[in-house]
């Protein structure tokens, strides 16, 4: 997909930034602040200590600690973010409506299309107005699809192919923000993340967890496919690095921990980061997708059984960025954490 071709003023300026001091601390407004990938994202920005982190989050959600506090409403087109965005520089959007596994709307897409594509290009217009210099976006690889063949993996440069509504959605925000960034001086850049896993996680990774750490025998031992993963820290890594760089403007960049692996190979080393056995007993993928057929799981076997990987050369190169934590290191934070939320008087 071509970038904009409009002049882009921001590399000069956020490069003068940094290198000559006009700018000490600059605040970045980071939305979604109470969730999963945002609190991190404020986490490293404290870090750092090279940016001031202002954390957006709704006005009923837990805030993170140490960081600005920005209240606002329901993401949509009418959402008025002016406060928030007073004297931000740059601005990471992590919220969204997620893909859920049990819809509850009448139609998905509308929903979908209200809060990730018309929340964030109404973001986006008054973030470029309110003079915000660069604008990280959080997509998914579902833009790219759902699937690769072993060895094929996605690129940036692949042609978009979402099937679902929340890929959809998320393509179509892709290139909402693209048309802001070709008519303002404001630069973006996107970032499609395989699945995330980190302290904190929920969803399929939080169960394998869970059964795991049972000593649930899971019939997966016999599958042999490749799916790519990135720890949080990782992504988080990216995301600051995309809001600072000067060759992520108006790029997009896919992330994962640069090492993929098969389901089987998954739960033996996160089964031994929580210092279990993985009682896997070797079903063939065969079987396991029939019977997920029959049972109506057929979208959560291809998670399980299907391969997705994803080439992330382009970004190394474009960047000068490698993942900083290997598979096996961000798989005991999650384990780390995990047991500890589940130990006796754990808060």
């Amino acid at each position: 997909m071509p970038s904009p071709t409009s002049p882009q003023p921001t590399t000069a300026i956020l490069t003068d930034h940094y290198n000559n001091g006009y700018m000490a601390n600059p605040t970045v407004l980071v939305t979604g602040a109470s969730g999963f990938v945002g609190r991190a994202v404020v986490a490293q920005i404290l870090r750092d200590g090279r940016e001031t982190p202002r954390a957006a989050v709704r006005r009923d959600a837990a805030a993170p600690s140490g960081a600005e506090i920005a209240r606002v409403g329901d993401l949509d087109a009418n959402t008025d973010w002016s406060s928030s965005l007073r004297g931000a520089r740059m601005v990471v959007h992590c919220a969204a409506r997620v893909h859920v596994m049990r819809e509850s709307a009448a139609d998905p897409l509308k929903e979908f299309r209200r809060v990730n594509v018309a929340g964030s290009a109404a973001l986006a217009k008054q973030a470029a107005a309110a003079g915000v210099e660069r604008f990280v976006f959080l997509s998914s690889i579902k833009v790219n699809g759902e699937e690769t063949a072993q060895g094929a993996p996605f690129t940036a440069d692949d042609l978009p192919a979402p099937l679902d509504p929340y890929g959809v959605s998320k393509l179509e925000a892709e290139l909402a923000l693209r048309d802001v960034a070709a008519t303002t001086p404001m630069t973006v850049a996107i970032i499609r993340p395989v699945l995330v896993h980190g302290p904190g996680v929920k969803g399929n990774f939080l169960t394998m967890m869970k059964l795991l750490a049972m000593g649930i025998p899971l019939p997966f031992g016999a599958v042999d496919n490749r799916r790519s993963l990135v720890a949080l820290d990782n992504l988080c890594d990216l995301v600051v690095t995309c809001a600072r760089h000067p060759a992520a403007a108006n790029k997009t960049f896919l992330v994962s921990d640069g090492e993929d692996l098969s389901t089987a190979a998954l739960l033996r080393r996160l089964a031994a980061s929580l210092d279990k056995p993985a009682r896997l007993v070797p079903v063939p993928a065969s079987l396991l997708n029939i019977a997920a057929t029959v049972v109506g799981a057929g979208s959560i076997a291809r998670r399980v059984l299907g391969s997705l990987q994803v080439d992330i050369s382009s970004t190394r190169s474009a960047l000068g960025w490698s993942p900083p934590v290997g598979v096996d290191a961000g798989l005991r934070a999650a384990a780390e954490d995990f047991l500890r939320r589940r130990s006796p008087g754990a808060g």
